[in-house]
């Protein structure tokens, strides 16, 4: 089955000639470069939100567990299976890059973006959406070169997400406690955005202290002496 899938998205490579250089690049590197770069974007929103420590800690993780996800594979994972890639096994395949003998299972690409995308699930669910469709592309993509079998960049996917949520879960409370003590020091703005002349915005301090605080009396809200009193005191 997995081969019959490989033979016919390689029948639609032979089919799609005008589509080769977009996705070769995009397959091999592109792909990848959008998803870093939206975990880049997401951190610059995380940094505006209510909770940026944790959003912090969240995008901070993500790029340990794509980091953990790959050091594994390379380590442990790939060495457990023996499976070439089926551009060297699949009579006349075509492939758009050169063919490697090296094994092809679990595909490093899918791993890396499947590891990206569930980074920016657990960060912003509609981020996160859009990072998935991107990251299947560059599984299909893939495929659509030739180096990889379908099962290879599914298995790909789903292990660098599993791996990533792992990280991200089990570490992010830790990580969130000492974002928010890091960001009252010199670094905090890489944390957290600041209003004004370095004074730090109000989204930025932490909810618990936020609630800590008095709520502002009637006399002094807003800076100003309330126009009744002012006027007794003349």
């Amino acid at each position: 089955m997995d081969t019959r899938l490989y033979i016919w998205v390689n029948g639609l490579t032979r089919a799609t000639p005008w589509a080769h250089t977009v996705l070769t690049a995009y397959a091999v590197w592109a792909g990848l470069v959008l998803l870093a770069g939206m975990l880049v974007g997401g951190w610059a929103w995380g940094r505006r939100q209510p909770d940026a420590p944790r959003r912090f800690a969240t995008v901070l993780l993500t790029g340990v567990g794509v980091v953990v996800a790959v050091g594994l594979n390379k380590a442990v994972i790939t060495k457990l299976f023996d499976r070439p890639r089926p551009c060297t096994t699949v009579h006349h395949a075509l492939s758009l890059v050169p063919c490697t003998p090296d094994n092809a299972f679990p595909s490093d690409h899918a791993l890396l973006a499947g590891a990206f995308a569930a980074g920016l699930l657990l960060l912003n669910r509609a981020l996160g959406t859009v990072a998935a469709v991107a990251a299947v592309y560059v599984a299909f993509g893939r495929v659509y070169i030739g180096m990889h079998h379908p099962g290879d960049v599914a298995a790909g996917l789903v292990l660098g997400a599993v791996i990533t949520v792992v990280v991200v879960l089990a570490l992010r409370g830790v990580a969130t406690r000492l974002a928010e003590a890091l960001n009252r020091t010199a670094i905090g703005p890489v944390i957290a955005a600041r209003e004004g002349h370095g004074i730090p915005a109000a989204d930025a301090v932490p909810v618990a202290e936020r609630r800590a605080l008095p709520p502002p009396s009637r006399e002094t809200e807003g800076g100003r002496m309330p126009r009744r009193s002012a006027a007794r005191r003349h």
